[in-house]
């Protein structure tokens, strides 16, 4: 029997944002359709709500503007519904933004949450996590098909990725939490790739950097440090998967409480490689080779760190590299979605071809825009 997400009453959120407004959109397409959406957070842009406007189902769409680290608003946000995808997270690689600030949205929004879901019967919590929780490690240790059972030193220094995993724990340990109505709370949380796409910012910034450098994308990464990234349209498919099989209470037994590391069928590649894939056919080239020495990189990385540590006292400086990010780019790091596709039918509905044309699109059509605003001094 397959069961559906007919009537069901859900909240996204990070509804605004480029991986919470494809989840949206997919609830909205639905044949059998929701009883409501509501779509949580901080802002809308006018681009996006115009894109809801075509969406006239039986469907109620909510819009909620309001903070996750708002236990207040939370507990009012989370009355009457079934299901939630929360999707809302600060991702931030460089170090631009507080510690405080990504902890307080990423963790304690998410313990916010996940009260608020248990005080009001909220049934069904689904986690959008990160490849970040596992690694890479300070090491820089390969993985190459990792799965759920892979064993792995996951030593996180970086905000970004030790909020995501504390977030994580806190959503698996929530699972069978008795709810105020007698049932019990079942979780699950999607352990997400690298998500590329139509609307993908860092895509952006990379494609912004390339028309600085004459239509050249930088080698960033070692062609060796292969990586899967995960289309949008493919990750947003698998929460509204998961939705639908933790309804089924012979699924749910098997889902609750496990996390699943979701890709697709993008072919490994490294970060760089990738980019300019997705771009090659409007005319961008790529450096052939890295533009300093690996071990020389991780060198300066660490002397900016050091004068970043020296200038705190009096003022904040960003190094443009960080070893975590150099980490990133350097290490062979890619995992099989079989779990997934066994414990609850994901299936990615996009091909590889598919989600490529439909991204490569996207950048020829915003191609002319960057270079305008490029040589006007902005950049993203």
């Amino acid at each position: 029997m397959s069961y559906s997400l007919a009537g069901v009453s859900c909240m996204v959120t990070g509804a605004g944002g480029f991986l919470g407004s494809r989840i949206v959109q997919q609830l909205l397409q639905e044949e059998e359709e929701l009883a409501e959406v509501r779509l949580m957070d901080t802002t809308f842009s006018p681009e996006l709500l115009k894109t809801y406007e075509k969406f006239q189902g039986k469907t109620d769409v909510k819009f909620l503007k309001g903070d996750i680290r708002d236990a207040t608003f939370l507990q009012k946000a989370c009355q009457g519904l079934s299901l939630v995808i929360h999707a809302a997270s600060i991702i931030d690689h460089i170090g631009c933004l507080d510690e405080e600030l990504v902890k307080a949205v990423n963790v304690k929004g998410t313990q916010l949450l996940l009260e608020a879901c248990i005080q009001n019967n909220v049934k069904y919590f689904i986690y959008t996590s990160s490849v970040e929780v596992m690694g890479p490690n300070y090491r820089g240790d390969p993985v190459i098909n990792g799965n759920e059972d892979t064993a792995y030193e996951s030593n996180h220094y970086f905000p970004y990725g030790q909020s995501k995993k504390v977030a994580e724990e806190y959503v698996l340990r929530a699972n069978g939490e008795a709810l105020r109505n007698g049932g019990s709370l079942v979780t699950c949380a999607l352990r997400s790739m690298y998500i590329f796409g139509e609307g993908c910012r860092f895509l952006m910034c990379h494609l912004d950097d390339a028309i600085l450098n004459k239509d050249v994308f930088l080698r960033l990464s070692r062609k060796e440090a292969i990586v899967n990234p995960v289309y949008v349209g493919n990750i947003a498919s698998a929460h509204i998967q998961a939705a639908k099989a933790l309804r089924n209470p012979e699924k749910a037994t098997q889902i609750a409480g496990n996390f699943y590391y979701i890709s697709d069928d993008t072919p490994p590649i490294s970060y760089s490689d990738f980019n300019h894939s997705i771009a090659e056919g409007l005319g961008f080239g790529i450096q052939s080779k890295l533009a300093m020495p690996v071990l020389l990189q991780y060198f300066l990385a660490s002397l900016l760190q050091m004068l970043s540590t020296l200038l705190k006292p009096f003022i904040k400086y960003v190094p443009p590299v960080n070893r975590h990010l150099l980490n990133i780019f350097h290490t062979p790091f890619t995992f099989s979605y079989k779990k997934a596709q066994h414990d609850f039918g994901y299936q990615p509905p996009h091909s590889w071809e598919e989600a490529k044309q439909s991204t490569n699109k996207w950048i020829a059509s915003i191609v002319p825009q960057r270079r305008e605003y490029l040589k006007n001094g902005k950049q993203c």
